[in-house]
């Protein structure tokens, strides 16, 4: 069997990243592989459907973590995607056979391990195969506290799960890992850049122009179908809380890596400053999704003003952050 250890993190693409990567040396915490990859975003995008309801997006999208780490820390990766089930499963079978431990991207649905009432159709989860036993695979799965058995014929349906976001069998494993990186540098530059994104997108659908967006939509509803209108506010709370970290996870694990990002710098006031900022506006999200979920259980008239004034609020506190950040030297 493999030495590894499994450890239990908030979202699965970043933990998937801290945990292979400590594996091979490299020892870089979830909130640092978050900040260093420019994960932190918004995105309220109409005209693609989840479920029939419009994508509200918390963070880049997904193999993003992925990529821009690789890219960011001078790593070196091999990402494979496969053209039939045979192949796939032959590849996984061989990289354990070499002792690798391997990323691999999959569908919830499929997984025989997830419980049902959490089980629902998500082809972007991340996972890490570390060994195999016989039919079944040896599983850290960052979302859970201890790792887990999966059948071989599980796994192979999530790996090849059809629909949007199709993991095509994706695996993933590191070819070379530094064992020391100077992590100041980078940090500076992903903080301006995630900043500026947050602040000055050009396009209406995302950052902080895509929170405003959204809120427009919110107060829209009165006019609209109640039924819709309550799937509608469902979808956003769904989408913050239920598919990864969601809106509030995502923000208090940018002001964890602002936190320790401050401690690489002598304790720089301006990021402890950004990250207690940032930690006000993850209680925001919170409260937000709240709610919504209050309104639409209740049998009361959904106040959908109130409702969108207090995400424009979330918009011009989350701006405080970014605008914080922007001071740091």
């Amino acid at each position: 069997m493999s030495k590894f250890e499994h450890r239990h993190y908030a979202h699965c693409e970043s933990g998937v990243m801290s945990s292979m990567l400590r594996h091979n040396g490299l020892d870089i915490s979830e909130p640092m592989i978050f900040g260093l990859s420019n994960a932190l975003n918004f995105a309220y995008i109409p005209f693609v459907k989840i479920g029939g309801m419009p994508l509200v997006s918390y963070r880049s999208i997904p193999k993003l973590i992925i990529k821009n780490i690789q890219k960011n820390l001078k790593i070196q990766m091999k990402l494979e995607t496969f053209s039939s089930k045979k192949k796939g499963e032959k590849r996984l079978d061989e990289l354990l056979g070499e002792g690798k431990v391997v990323g691999a991207q999959s569908s919830v649905y499929w997984l025989e391990y997830f419980p049902p009432e959490i089980s629902f159709h998500f082809n972007a989860h991340n996972l890490l195969v570390y060994d195999r036993d016989g039919d079944e695979y040896l599983i850290s799965d960052p979302v859970f506290d201890k790792s887990v058995r999966c059948g071989r014929e599980s796994l192979l349906k999530a790996r090849f799960a059809k629909g949007m976001m199709a993991p095509k069998g994706l695996l993933y494993y590191p070819i070379s890992v530094p064992k020391e990186i100077d992590l100041k540098p980078i940090i500076k530059k992903n903080i301006k850049k995630v900043s500026k994104y947050m602040l000055k997108t050009p396009v209406p659908i995302a950052g902080l122009r895509g929170i405003r967006y959204l809120a427009k939509s919110i107060s829209k509803l009165k006019s609209k179908n109640k039924k819709y209108a309550k799937l509608f506010l469902g979808n956003i709370v769904r989408m913050q809380e239920e598919i990864g970290t969601g809106g509030a996870g995502f923000r208090f694990m940018y002001a964890s890596f602002l936190e320790e990002a401050s401690g690489l710098f002598d304790d720089d006031k301006t990021l402890k400053d950004a990250s207690k900022l940032m930690l006000e506006v993850g209680d925001e999200w919170r409260s937000f999704a709240l709610v919504i979920a209050k309104a639409i259980k209740s049998k009361e008239d959904i106040d959908y003003k109130s409702i969108s004034q207090m995400l424009n609020k979330i918009s011009e506190n989350e701006a405080k952050v970014y605008k914080k950040l922007l001071e740091f030297k």
